[in-house]
């Protein structure tokens, strides 16, 4: 690689890391699993770098190559469930400023994400936590904006029904 592409993938690195980041662990939901998968993405990039930093968008073009990533590490991987005998303690309500239970919700919502599948889940990290149109979350993920559209529905209609159940047992 020529010297001034290094430089330029370098600036395109050191400007973009935290974005990617933030998108990988949303994809993941593991700060280390994240790191990973910014790091090969890159590295990715980093062979077709040339070829990448005169389109017209390279973050897209990293941001499809984690999500493309993280599919695949979704088909090797199998799903553990840990069980426990007590379910998580819940903060009892009132008593808490505004601040606390905002972050309360926040961590409740996420947590329910979470739970999605990883199809999913990567639908509303892209469409909702990096507020991407649906045609951008269709051409990142590679299928059409119907199949974005379906899975956003579902995956509504699960938070709510998730939502719905821990906040009657309360």
């Amino acid at each position: 690689m020529k010297a001034a592409q290094e430089d330029s993938f370098r600036e395109f690195v050191e400007g973009s890391w935290h974005r990617l980041l933030r998108t990988a662990y949303l994809l993941t939901g593991d700060h280390g699993a994240a790191e990973d998968l910014v790091q090969t993405a890159l590295m990715r990039t980093y062979k077709r770098w040339g070829a990448i930093e005169r389109g017209d968008a390279p973050e897209v073009y990293v941001r499809r190559v984690m999500v493309n990533l993280n599919i695949s590490a979704w088909r090797r991987r199998r799903v553990v469930e840990h069980v426990v005998a007590e379910p998580p303690e819940r903060p009892e309500p009132g008593g808490r400023g505004d601040y606390q239970e905002a972050h309360a919700v926040r961590d409740e919502l996420w947590r329910t994400v979470l739970t999605m599948p990883p199809r999913m889940r990567t639908v509303f990290v892209l469409r909702y936590f990096e507020d991407l149109s649906e045609a951008e979350v269709a051409a990142v993920m590679g299928c059409a904006v119907g199949s974005v559209k379906s899975q956003v529905a579902r995956g509504l209609a699960r938070l709510r029904a998730e939502l719905r159940v821990e906040g009657s047992a309360r």
